[in-house]
């Protein structure tokens, strides 16, 4: 009975003492933004990793459930930015990355206008708003599952311009395997 309280706390002790070491360290890691999106998508340089090949090519998709708390940019959305951001950093050519963001659940309130979020009663302006429209702008898919924007009596009007519609995410992620994109496991 006493090596077991004993094991436990020498146990519990370490565990603290490492927690305390990876946020410590986690305090001093410098972020850093760009180089495509400069105000959201930050990403860490890591000792170590070299530049990646110049001609790499990348066709990715994230799956987004989520909504985004309070009045925050969707983390899981801005996944997507960090992933460009941080490969363009080490090289690779943004004009080589197909990046597709399913998006499904919740998380579906985090692609809507404006005018659609406050007609909700989901709050007068989207925060993820600007920057699901600049990754748009920087060829990023969008794709909304239909069964969850029917469930939640959203329709394609509602949403920010340049988003698609397919018919479920499940959909979605059958078609963009097909198409070679692998799939963000996390």
């Amino acid at each position: 009975m006493k090596v077991d309280i004993m094991r436990f706390a020498i146990t519990a002790a370490a565990v603290a003492f490492l927690a305390t070491m990876t946020q410590a360290r986690a305090q001093d890691t410098e972020w850093q933004l760009g180089p495509v999106f400069t105000d959201f998508g930050p990403h860490a340089a890591v000792e170590g990793i070299d530049n990646l090949p110049a001609d790499i090519e990348f066709s990715h998709s994230f799956d987004v459930a989520n909504h985004g708390e309070g009045e925050q940019r969707n983390r899981g959305i801005e996944s997507a930015a960090r992933f460009i951001n941080m490969h363009a950093a080490h090289g690779a050519d943004p004009e080589n990355m197909r990046i597709a963001v399913v998006v499904h659940g919740t998380a579906v309130l985090d692609l809507l206008t404006d005018e659609a979020r406050s007609a909700g009663d989901y709050g007068a302006t989207n925060p993820s708003g600007d920057m699901v429209r600049a990754m748009l702008a920087q060829g990023v898919r969008f794709i909304v599952c239909g069964q969850s924007a029917a469930g939640q009596g959203i329709g394609q009007s509602d949403l920010i311009p340049g988003v698609e519609m397919a018919l479920s995410a499940m959909t979605a992620h059958a078609l963009l395997q097909q198409a070679g994109y692998s799939v963000n496991p996390f």
